[in-house]
C-alpha cells in the first residue's frame, strides 16, 4: 500500500473495521521497522489520546503482522530513543584458546597416529612439546582429554582428516596350561597369529604378533606359511629385536607354536613356553586387543598374497616397530585390591606411556637388558625424530608398500 503511513486517524479506524481477518506482513525486518517509525512520526504518536494510541497500535499490528508484545516493545523503543530501528546485540563470547591451526594440528597428528585414543593422542601432544620442543603443540599439549574429542568434531578437523580405509587349537601336550607371573619384569611375552585372508584358493600372508606383558613392547613380522621351515627363523629373528632378555614365551593352542620345533628352539633359548587355559579368554587377551589396534588398524582386512611378506618384514622391522615402541603411547593398567579379594584395573592419564617410557620406570631395568644393549642407545634412538615425525615417516612408508603390492596384484 502506497502512503499507507499517511492515513487519517478516521481512515485509520475505518480501515480495521473492514480489514476484520486480514493480515499484512512486511518484507524485511529494517523495510517494517521504518515503516512504523514513519507512522509514529506522522501521527505524533506521544500527543495522542489514549484511544487514539490504541488505534495506531491495532494498525501497526494488521499492516506489519507483528504480535502485539513485539509492537509495544517498538513503540516503547520509539518513545525512549525516538527511533524504531535494529538493536545490534553485543553477546558475549569466551576467547577461543584453541586456533584453526591447532584443529588442523591435531589432525595432522591423528592421520599420522591413525587417531589413537583420546588420553593416547594427549600424552602423544605433551610429548611433542616438552621432549622435542616443538613450539606449536605449546596449546595443544595441555588440553584435556574431553575438549580433544570436541576438536575432533569441528568441520576444520573434518576436512583436513583422511580416513584410509582362528587359528584351530590343536591338544597337544607341550608346554604348560597357565598364565604366566611376570610380577613386574620385563621379557614375558604373548604372541598370536593373524591371517591376512584367502584369495581364489590362496592363503594370504600371515602376520605374528608379540608383545611383552609389562611394557607393551611389541614386535610384529610376517611370514608366508606358517609351518616349521618359515616360522622358525621368524621367530628367531623377532626374540633378537627386543632390547630385554625373554623369558617367557605365551601362546594360544595353535600347531603353529605348540609343536616340538618350536619348543626346541625355546629350549635352546631357555625360554619358558605357556599356553592359554580353557574357557579363560583373558590368558592371551593383550596380544589379540593388539591385534585389531595395531596390524588390523594399519593392514587392514583385505588380501595380502604371500609373496608380499619379504617387503612387510622390511616395513615391519625399519618402521612400524620402532615407531610402536618409541612414539606410540599404550594405556598401562593400574591394578588395585579392594578389601573383598576382587581386582579392579583403572588407566589413569598418567599412566599412559610408550613402551619405551615404561622400559625406563622398570625397577632395575639394566640388569633385564640384553647383552649390547643400553638405555643410552635406545634413548638414542628414541630422540632421533619426534613422535608425529616417526608416525608420518611409517606412514609414508607404508603407502609405498601398498602400491607396491597393488601393483603386483
Amino acid at each position: 500500500m502506497h502512503a499507507a503511513e499517511e492515513l487519517s486517524l478516521n481512515q485509520i479506524q475505518a480501515f480495521l473495521e473492514a480489514s476484520q481477518g486480514i493480515r499484512f506482513e512486511g518484507k524485511t525486518r529494517e523495510e517494517i521497522y521504518r515503516w512504523m517509525e514513519k507512522v509514529l512520526v506522522h501521527h505524533e504518536y506521544q500527543g495522542q489520546g489514549r484511544r487514539e494510541r490504541g488505534w495506531l497500535r491495532q494498525y501497526l499490528e494488521k499492516m506489519t503482522g507483528l504480535s502485539r508484545a513485539q509492537v509495544t516493545r517498538l513503540i516503547g523503543r520509539y518513545s525512549r530513543r525516538g527511533k524504531v530501528e535494529v538493536t545490534v546485540y553485543q553477546r558475549h563470547r569466551f576467547a577461543s584458546r584453541y586456533t584453526a591451526a591447532d584443529v588442523e594440528l591435531l589432525a595432522r597428528v591423528d592421520e599420522a597416529h591413525e587417531t589413537l585414543s583420546g588420553p593416547a593422542t594427549r600424552h602423544i601432544l605433551e610429548r611433542e612439546y616438552q621432549e622435542y620442543g616443538k613450539q606449536q603443540f605449546e596449546r595443544l599439549a595441555t588440553i584435556s582429554v574431553a575438549h580433544l574429542y570436541n576438536l575432533r568434531q569441528r568441520p576444520k578437523y573434518r576436512q583436513q582428516r583422511l580416513h584410509y580405509t582362528q587359528t584351530r587349537p590343536t591338544p597337544v601336550s607341550l608346554g604348560e596350561r597357565r598364565r604366566p607371573d611376570p610380577q613386574g619384569r620385563p621379557g614375558f611375552l604373548r604372541v598370536d597369529t593373524v591371517h591376512q585372508g584367502d584369495q581364489d584358493g590362496s592363503k594370504g600372508v600371515y602376520h605374528i604378533n608379540a608383545v611383552d606383558e609389562v611394557t607393551q613392547w611389541e614386535i610384529v613380522a610376517a611370514t608366508p606359511r606358517i609351518s616349521e621351515a618359515y616360522l622358525l627363523p621368524v621367530l628367531e629373528a623377532m626374540l633378537e629385536q627386543f632390547p630385554f632378555r625373554i623369558v617367557g614365551f605365551h601362546s594360544d593352542n595353535g600347531s603353529e607354536y605348540i609343536n616340538g620345533t618350536v619348543a626346541k628352539l625355546l629350549e635352546k633359548l631357555r625360554i619358558e613356553q605357556t599356553k592359554s587355559r580353557p574357557r579363560q579368554s583373558n590368558d592371551n587377551g593383550l596380544v589379540e586387543s593388539k591385534n585389531g589396534a595395531v596390524i588390523r588398524k594399519h593392514l587392514g582386512f583385505g588380501y595380502i598374497a604371500s609373496e608380499q611378506a619379504e617387503e612387510l618384514q622390511q616395513f615391519y622391522r625399519n618402521y612400524l616397530n620402532p615407531y610402536l615402541n618409541f612414539h606410540r603411547p599404550c594405556a598401562q593398567a593400574e591394578v588395585r585390591t579392594d578389601e573383598k579379594g576382587r581386582t579392579r584395573r583403572r588407566y589413569p592419564l598418567r599412566l599412559y606411556q610408550t613402551p619405551w617410557e615404561k622400559l625406563q620406570r622398570v625397577p632395575g631395568v639394566g640388569e633385564y637388558l640384553r647383552e649390547g644393549i643400553s638405555l643410552a642407545v635406545l634413548k638414542r634412538i628414541a630422540g632421533a625424530m619426534s613422535d608425529t615425525e616417526a608416525a608420518q615417516r611409517m606412514q609414508k612408508m607404508k603407502d609405498k608398500l601398498f602400491q607396491k603390492i597393488q601393483a603386483t596384484a
